[in-house]
């Protein structure tokens, strides 16, 4: 695929005690010497302008604050006199405030070299007849709920990401290798609906997935096929309505799926949050991510309103705690989630709109931003419906979901390595237990509900993981089995020395053969086996 020319921008806080400075800076460029740094100051007008957005667009939901915001805030200040004054065209307030933080946002992020880097990337990518691929690394999470979607240079141009001169999506390079993906030649779907979220108006969940399948399907020709693009793909959607985690892992595992659709209630968590698939029983997003992974799945889409945002902690958020983010850090290609609630009828014509653009072969940063453009004609530009959907790519990742249709026939298909079976032995007792690590998944701990209980009172209630993980290298994949510890007291695995090393919140590469204790160098010895 002939790719386009890309600016990666990061932002991050200089550190704990400069609360409203931050660093901006460029990670990559489409030519030499276009990486560059600034320094720049949140300003209070910023904040306030922030505030009184979410007020208007958000109002049944809690504000967000900055952490240099505390104390100097008016909660109701009124904008209505700054406001006008940046907007001289006739135009309601609501748009009015939205362009408003659209400028200034814009150029708080491109100031000085910034902007000039952006010019730059974007005048080269002009002058090769392509779109510019912007990625933006939000490093610091209090910045991360701002609608970053919504910048614009000035008055009467378009915001980034309804620009289809400029593929806006944002990123993160703290990721793990992205695996060969292989060429599909039609969209396959599994649309899962999970529990209702409370308060929600859809019982008949069979009636609602027949509805949301039935819109995945309809992805006859367009009229706005790009060029050279040839037909418009098929699209294959398979239903799950509350499944169980092994009913999903057993669908995932024994189709090749490209994209994963969720509906449905989930909470917020540090590890992704968790989707309750059903009243009894959820999945965590670090659970979902390495699922999607190990089975190829490309896109996963989330119709529900917390996917993209931050865990809080004691009013905190979390760094990288997201669902999206976690999926990406995994090595998921790309993870589409909502900022907000999403009304039912403007979720359905974004998704009607999204899959027949990737149908017609667009790249999935591409039909976002058509689907944008869909809401926005659909629902104005002073409500926030074509705000809501967050796209996050990972930084390895081209965007192309299914290939033209010549790519799709003529390119030889990757077929991933088999993932070889392994186990865990216990050499504290005399008949040698052993215990199965399923789908390279095992977790350890003294909770009922982990796949090995072990009943010790050094052991936490969620104490370890085994983790199988494929690892791109060239044409092919390799894989290895690894200890995650996450502990109070850590985990231990015997060196070749004959000396237990202490595992403590992190990864430990396994070999088969290796010793582990979980919590005490006095705990029960397991053996790890391959094969």
């Amino acid at each position: 695929m002939d790719e386009h020319p890309s600016l990666n921008i990061a932002v991050a806080r200089l550190g704990a005690t400069e609360l409203d400075s931050y660093a901006v800076w460029v990670l990559k460029a489409p030519y030499p010497s276009g990486h560059a740094i600034e320094n720049c100051h949140w300003t209070i007008d910023l904040s306030q302008i922030w505030l009184g957005w979410q007020g208007l667009f958000s109002p049944g939901s809690k504000p967000y604050y900055l952490p240099c915001d505390r104390n100097r805030l008016i909660p109701d200040l009124d904008l209505t006199a700054v406001v006008l004054a940046d907007a001289p065209q006739p135009q309601s307030y609501s748009a009015k405030l939205m362009q408003h933080l659209g400028v200034n946002l814009w150029q708080w992020l491109f100031c000085k070299q910034i902007g000039n880097a952006f010019a730059q990337s974007q005048g080269m990518a002009f002058g090769q007849r392509k779109s510019l691929r912007l990625r933006l690394e939000v490093r610091d999470p209090d910045l991360i709920p701002l609608p970053w979607e919504i910048i614009q240079p000035q008055a009467g141009k378009p915001s980034i990401s309804l620009n289809q001169q400029v593929l806006f999506s944002r990123t993160n390079s703290d990721v793990d290798p992205l695996p060969p993906q292989r060429l599909d030649r039609s969209i396959k779907i599994l649309l899962v609906l999970g529990q209702n979220i409370p308060g929600s108006p859809h019982l008949d969940l069979q009636q609602e997935s027949a509805t949301i399948a039935q819109v995945l399907r309809n992805t006859m020709p367009s009229g706005f096929n790009p060029p050279n693009r040839f037909n418009p793909a098929g699209c294959q959607v398979d239903t799950l309505v509350q499944p169980t985690p092994a009913e999903l892992i057993a669908k995932l595992e024994t189709q090749q799926y490209n994209v994963f659709f969720y509906a449905g209630h989930g909470m917020p968590a540090p590890d992704g949050g968790l989707l309750l698939l059903n009243d009894l029983s959820g999945l965590s997003g670090m659970e979902l991510a390495q699922l999607l992974v190990r089975c190829g799945v490309k896109l996963a889409v989330f119709n529900s309103c917390w996917g993209a945002q931050p865990y809080q902690h004691q009013q905190q958020a979390v760094p990288r705690s997201s669902l999206a983010e976690v999926l990406l850090h995994y090595g998921v290609p790309a993870v589409l989630a909502m900022r907000d609630t999403i009304a039912d009828r403007e979720a359905l014509s974004f998704i009607q709109s999204f899959t027949q653009a990737l149908a017609d072969r667009r790249t999935i940063d591409e039909a976002v931003t058509i689907s944008r453009q869909q809401l926005l004609t659909l629902y104005k530009f002073n409500q926030p419906a074509w705000t809501l959907p967050i796209l996050y790519m990972h930084p390895e990742f081209n965007g192309e979901l299914i290939g033209t249709l010549t790519e799709a026939v003529t390119e030889i298909p990757f077929i991933p390595q088999a993932m070889p079976s392994a186990y865990l032995r216990s050499l504290s007792f005399h008949t040698h237990p052993d215990y199965p690590i399923n789908g390279g998944l095992m977790r350890v701990g003294r909770s009922a509900d982990n796949d090995l209980v072990v009943v010790e009172p050094w052991v936490s209630q969620r104490h370890a993981e085994i983790i199988y993980r494929a690892i791109a290298m060239n044409e092919t994949t390799t894989g290895s089995y690894y200890l995650r510890d996450t502990s109070r007291y850590g985990s231990y695995v015997m060196t070749s020395e004959g000396k237990w090393n202490k595992v403590h919140a992190q990864e430990f590469p396994l070999q088969s053969g290796m010793q582990l204790k979980f919590g005490s160098e006095e705990g029960q010895v397991l053996e790890f086996k391959i094969g």
